[in-house]
């Protein structure tokens, strides 16, 4: 685990633009299973997720069109609730940053570490964001 210090601003990037942080196994239960589109993103300290994904996240999340729900888990952090979201992204490997997209409690996008390292925040938006348009 981190210090909760050092993470701190890295979770505000997030939270301050409307993403709910997920720190319990039941809570991403609660949040991914049910009716509608969940948003997730597993958060990171690595220089991937501030100079791509947690952009990224930001610019599709503004977008007018976007899922019911924004959330976020922080890997390295609460161990149970990254291990429980991570389940869901099955057949996907772990990997941190990366970011999945539910509807009706079924995974129907997935963007990992590989397709974030080295991308631009704008490319990574576009994908997320034509998810967003086809199935918000």
């Amino acid at each position: 685990m981190y210090p909760e210090y050092l993470v701190e601003p890295m979770r505000a990037e997030l939270t301050k633009v409307g993403f709910e942080e997920l720190k319990s196994a039941a809570d991403v239960d609660s949040a991914i299973t049910g009716e509608g589109t969940v948003f997730v993103v597993v958060n990171s300290v690595c220089g991937c997720a501030a100079a791509n994904a947690r952009p990224a996240a930001r610019l599709a999340a503004a977008n007018e069109k976007h899922p019911d729900k924004l959330v976020t888990v922080f890997a390295g952090m609460e161990k149970e609730a990254v291990d429980r979201a991570r389940g869901y992204m099955l057949p996907f490997p772990p990997s941190s940053p990366s970011m999945a997209l539910f509807k009706d409690g079924k995974l129907v996008h997935m963007i990992e570490r590989h397709q974030i390292e080295g991308k631009p925040a704008q490319m990574i938006a576009d994908s997320l964001i034509g998810a967003f348009e086809q199935y918000c």
